[in-house]
């Protein structure tokens, strides 16, 4: 565990990443990229967008720095620079899209691209880590394409749940500092720096997001924080100071998770073309139905908090138990289903319109 002293240190240089986050964050206001109002969105009135670049700018410096200076959270190069490099064409993919607003199957292919070179450096799954369950794969190629698959689907989660303000920035906020915690108390001192720098970042952004927004963080905010935390729960997995269970990031961004899953099933069952635009995510059909944005947003973080508690009581029980844990985490989620579909009947609305 850390010494005050070593804690104080890293408080303060997470204020100064927050701080150059938050000045990056005006520059951005002030450059107006702009997000117009569109029938799938939540916004009536033209918002700057581009304030993940605060967010961006803030964890490749603080990455720099770990990586130049901060012996005690120090991967193996291959491992550390597979994260800077990935981290960098994440941003730079998500980046252009927010300024040329790419279809879908381009976004998808330069995403696939940037989880290449993370998994082209040898970050890939070799074991969950969930003793009487899942534990090592057999071959190293399932493991990549786990990797890759997950990548791709977390990246992208956090990217169609960023329609109403804070919601993505608050949920990976929350997760952030869950890992912090969980990370110091295990000596995965990587995944504590690393989501540390990323924690500094939102701090810096949410102000000026919720609960009204002055600017919107974009693609390449929701992208990148959605790919950072995939990359840190295959970190955490296998190349940091001790070994945690993979699913400790899946259970802490679950409410993401579910509600991209759930939409897609459906609009598959339903035969509906899943790369077009639509406003069927259970969150926005909660806003549809008059729940007020600022009520789901708190709704999603109360889920990322559930999700973090959860983690905690996943690393705690005894190894028989863990498996059993996990069906906890789709309690909430069926509460709000149904919470979702009565409100959205009420109100006379197509459900998953």
């Amino acid at each position: 565990m850390l010494t005050l002293a070593a804690l104080v240190r890293h408080l303060g240089f997470a204020v100064i990443l927050m701080l150059l986050s938050a000045a990056t964050v005006r520059v951005m206001i002030a450059v107006r990229v702009m997000d117009t109002p569109e029938a799938r969105k939540a916004h009536i009135h033209p918002t700057p967008k581009g304030g993940g670049v605060g967010i961006v700018v803030a964890f490749l410096i603080g990455i720099a720095v770990l990586y130049r200076f901060a012996a005690f959270a120090r991967l193996a190069d291959p491992y550390f620079l597979g994260v800077i490099e990935a981290s960098v064409a994440i941003a730079v993919v998500a980046f252009l899209d927010d300024l040329f607003d790419w279809p879908f199957t381009v976004k998808l292919g330069a995403q696939l691209l940037a989880a290449l070179v993370a998994v082209s450096s040898g970050l890939y799954v070799a074991d969950f880590h969930m003793p009487a369950a899942i534990g090592p794969l057999p071959a190293v190629w399932p493991g990549l394409l786990v990797t890759l698959l997950w990548i791709l689907f977390a990246t992208n989660a956090m990217n169609f749940i960023d329609g109403l303000n804070g919601l993505a920035s608050g949920v990976s906020l929350i997760a952030c500092l869950f890992i912090v915690f969980i990370a110091e108390q295990h000596g995965g001192w990587f995944a504590y720096a690393a989501a540390g720098l990323l924690a500094a970042g939102l701090a810096g952004f949410l102000p000026f997001n919720f609960p009204k927004a002055r600017i919107f963080m974009g693609d390449v905010g929701s992208q990148f924080c959605g790919f950072i935390l995939a990359v840190l729960a295959v970190v955490a997995s296998r190349f940091d100071g001790v070994e945690l269970s993979f699913v400790v990031v899946p259970l802490l961004i679950s409410g993401v998770l579910f509600d991209v899953g759930f939409t897609l099933v459906r609009r598959m069952v339903a035969g509906e073309a899943l790369t077009e635009p639509h406003r069927g995510h259970l969150y926005q059909v909660a806003q549809r139905s008059g729940v007020p944005a600022v009520a789901v947003t708190l709704v999603h973080w109360g889920f990322a908090v559930y999700g973090g508690l959860l983690c905690l009581a996943f690393i705690a029980v005894p190894s028989e138990f863990k498996p059993q844990l996990l069906p906890l985490v789709l309690l909430p989620q069926a509460v709000w289903v149904w919470f979702v579909v009565r409100r959205a009947r009420a109100a006379g609305l197509r459900v998953w319109g």
